[in-house]
């Protein structure tokens, strides 16, 4: 997941993506889009939408997948000027609009603020932001200094708790 201002957003709202790049004349643009599987974000029809700082109702006309990313129409974007005003304008949900999450898998948004505990109970931290690596998803830690956790639950992340907000993780660093 890139780095983006996520502090300053809502915790009722959830960012699913931001507007990329251009695609095209008539106002398409390029989405990053932070779902897994990418092409998810299309899936959310009405979202809502940054514009200069305001968020705003706003939907997808149509939208699809090209090559390895995700183009859309987004209705009052006609033209390429218009598309261009756009870019870096993030997309975000409600939160209520998301499925509940399967037992033991976290949407990244309800982990990022989360106090990190070892074992000793110490405190490590907490979650800035994650990192998707291939293999497996990374926690960024923020305390004294910037710690990088895998994200394996079982093995190094022996717990989250959302109602008291903490981590509980099996991880030594020095």
């Amino acid at each position: 997941m890139a780095p983006r201002d996520d502090k300053a957003r809502s915790p009722s709202r959830v960012a699913l993506g931001r507007i990329a790049g251009l695609y095209g004349v008539q106002g398409w643009v390029k989405l990053h889009s932070y779902t897994e599987p990418r092409e998810a974000i299309l899936d959310y029809r009405e979202f809502l939408l940054n514009d200069a700082g305001r968020w705003r109702e706003s939907r997808f006309v149509e939208g699809r997948t090209h090559g390895k990313g995700v183009v859309a129409h987004i209705a009052d974007i006609d033209d390429r000027d218009d598309a261009r005003a756009m870019i870096g304008a993030e997309i975000a949900v409600s939160r209520d609009q998301l499925p509940e999450p399967e037992a033991g898998h976290y949407y990244w948004a309800d982990l990022e603020g989360l106090r990190v505990m070892d074992g000793d109970e110490r405190e490590l931290g907490t979650v800035d932001h994650l990192l998707a690596t291939g293999a497996n998803d990374v926690l960024v830690v923020q305390g004294e200094r910037e710690i990088l956790i895998p994200f394996l639950v079982g093995t190094v992340i022996r717990e989250v708790d959302l109602d008291e907000s903490r981590i509980h993780v099996d991880w030594e660093w020095e």
